[in-house]
């Protein structure tokens, strides 16, 4: 049984083996204008294309590029919060050694 197919279920879905379109019946052919082709089209839309795939790469970069900026400007305060934290540090271990000293001076 060799039935054709129809739109919705297509005998192949490859378009080098489906039957070419029949002009419409309600547009005379050649009707169409000569500034719109399909090959103006597909490069419209290619490009079109190739910028919208562009953008959210774009997007990131500059994202990256705020985030890198960002974190360079942090780096001085988060150096500064470690300065600190290492001399409280250091002062506790020194308040430590001091008492030890004491004590076994008293004994």
């Amino acid at each position: 049984m060799n039935t054709a197919g129809t739109i919705d279920r297509p005998l192949t879905y490859d378009p080098r083996k489906q039957a070419p379109m029949k002009p419409s019946t309600y547009e005379p052919a050649g009707s169409a204008n000569h500034d719109v082709t399909t090959s103006g089209a597909k490069d419209s839309r290619q490009n079109r294309t190739r910028e919208m795939q562009l953008i959210p790469e774009a997007m990131a970069r500059a994202h990256m590029r705020e985030r890198l900026q960002e974190a360079e400007r942090e780096r001085p305060a988060v150096r500064l919060v470690t300065a600190r934290r290492m001399q409280r540090r250091a002062e506790r271990a020194s308040r430590r050694a001091r008492r030890a000293l004491a004590m076994a001076v008293m004994q």
